[in-house]
């Protein structure tokens, strides 16, 4: 089959494929072809596609392929040239815009909406809304850190100091953590909230602090928070209302797929920020999470306060964005060629593939069966019995294992009494050595976090070396005894060089790229 990447609107610079994904659109044993000049927003020549294997088209011959990818929805002039044959792959937004659905039924054409991917995990890979969402939130800051015209991380200069700036950030999904991740790399102070209170450890490990909501929300079947009851959208607002007002740079997050945006700070909310303060709202494309929003446009209120609403946030990255929306088509046109023989299968038993297909054959498919999110079950509370037996086995797992560790010393003790008492006087010594060294590895070691055990393997494998050099010394003993305990010191500590370098060189490459 042939595949088609035309050129997008002049809205539009993320294109549907680059360079690198259509030599694996290729090996996928598909024909590329590429309407000329499809990349250059995205820095991507035509030259560069050429070289990649694909073929240089007019704007006819990337629409009337039979499989066209595209970054944004087909406009009037696209529709007429789609036909029966034709599988249209591109961000849809189905359930906000049913008359599109409708004009792409009419044609006869299959139309899949990459943005309507289910939230499971075998899905993440052609998740563009993730992909494009972890980049806005890094672009988020980029321009919070623009309008706000001062440094995000404090300084002590010789002439004077300044703190770091106060960012809050509403909502942890991919795009906030982003936001929240590439705050604090800048050195601001973060702090971030979220309706689920699973997600607070996330929070935590980007550097933020995490504030709670005061009331519990759970996530839907299909992966999204619930919407919330009036009491708790009031409790939400209130809290979002006072972090706001402390903060130079507020980032809200919250978007629900095929609706409008919920307004979490209304007009009192913003009024009550400081003159200077940046708000930069993610959801300004669905209508905004402020009452003031303006959709791709930039407002300052009457108290200083800056309201950016691009709703271009990746698309301001258009390299990187065009190349994770790349991927995330070529991970799905990999699940729907299963014999990469270049035909694209349509499989609607499959629940990826069901879930974002639109319209098929003259037949409109959305909305699809629901899908539901995997969770594991709900650990119901053990009784008071079994309670009780579970502390009794463990009481009586402790004493024996005490009873263990105290015939284990007293062992130890008889033997390297036994030792010194056969050992020469000029040797007693070492014994005094080797448990101060037993000693103070063992504190070393258990000092150490888990995370760097492998690295220090190699370490060890120095230690290691040290033991070779002086057993090979002493493998060619005359006493018997002597030579046989060298030889074995030999082969263990070579053992452990070797498969300490083995380990730690495995460990290494899982960091290397392909």
């Amino acid at each position: 089959m042939r595949l088609g990447v035309p050129c997008e609107g002049p809205d539009q610079p993320v294109v549907a494929a680059t360079p690198q994904t259509v030599e694996k659109m290729i090996r996928l044993g598909y024909e590329v072809l590429v309407e000329r000049g499809a990349g250059e927003r995205a820095r991507f020549p035509d030259s560069a596609y050429e070289r990649a294997g694909a073929r240089l088209v007019g704007p006819t011959g990337a629409w009337t392929c039979e499989v066209v990818l595209s970054a944004s929805a087909p406009d009037e002039e696209s529709l007429g040239m789609l036909g029966p044959g034709t599988t249209v792959v591109s961000r849809l937004d189905p359930a906000r815009h049913p008359e599109l659905i409708e004009s792409l039924r009419a044609t006869g054409a299959t139309a899949l909406a990459l943005d309507a991917v289910p939230r499971i995990s075998r899905a993440q890979a052609m998740d563009v809304l993730s992909s494009q969402a972890n980049l806005a939130g890094y672009r988020a800051v980029i321009e919070a850190a623009t309008h706000f015209g001062r440094l995000l991380g404090g300084q002590v200069t010789a002439a004077g100091k300044f703190p770091p700036a106060s960012v809050y950030v509403i909502g942890a999904g991919v795009a906030g953590l982003a936001a929240i991740g590439t705050a604090t790399s800048l050195g601001a102070v973060v702090r971030g909230t979220d309706v689920r209170p699973e997600v607070a450890d996330q929070v935590r490990s980007m550097g933020a602090q995490f504030v709670p909501v005061p009331t519990a929300q759970e996530t839907s079947s299909d992966g999204y928070a619930t919407q919330m009851s009036q009491d708790q959208a009031a409790l939400a607002a209130r809290l979002y209302a006072q972090q706001a007002a402390q903060a130079d740079i507020v980032i809200t997050t919250a978007a629900i797929p095929g609706r409008a945006a919920p307004i979490l700070l209304d007009r009192e909310a913003i009024e009550a920020m400081a003159p200077g303060s940046v708000i930069i709202d993610m959801a300004a494309a669905t209508g905004g999470n402020t009452e003031l929003t303006v959709a791709g446009e930039v407002v300052t209120t009457e108290g200083g306060v800056t309201i950016v609403g691009h709703t271009d946030l990746a698309g301001r990255l258009p390299s990187q964005a065009s190349q994770l929306y790349g991927q995330n088509l070529v991970n799905l046109l990999t699940l729907m060629t299963p014999e990469k023989d270049g035909t694209l299968v349509l499989d609607l038993e499959d629940e990826v593939v069901r879930a974002i297909t639109v319209c098929h054959e003259g037949q409109t498919l959305w909305p699809p069966p629901p899908v539901t999110v995997s969770a594991a079950p709900a650990a119901q509370g053990p009784s008071a019995e079994e309670l009780a037996r579970a502390e009794a086995q463990e009481a009586a797992a402790r004493a024996r294992s005490r009873r263990l560790r105290a015939v284990g010393l007293a062992a130890a003790a008889l033997v390297g009494a036994a030792l010194v008492l056969v050992t020469p006087e000029a040797a007693t010594s070492h014994y005094v050595v080797l448990v101060l060294s037993v000693i103070l590895g063992f504190h070393v070691i258990s000092n150490v976090t888990p995370a760097l055990h492998t690295p220090l393997m190699s370490v060890t494998n120095a230690i290691s070396g040290i033991i070779l050099l002086g057993a090979i010394s002493q493998v060619g003993h005359s006493d018997p005894l002597i030579s046989a305990a060298a030889f074995v010191a030999l082969v263990l500590a070579t053992v452990n060089v070797f498969g300490g370098f083995a380990v730690t060189h495995r460990m290494l490459a899982m960091f290397r790229k392909d």
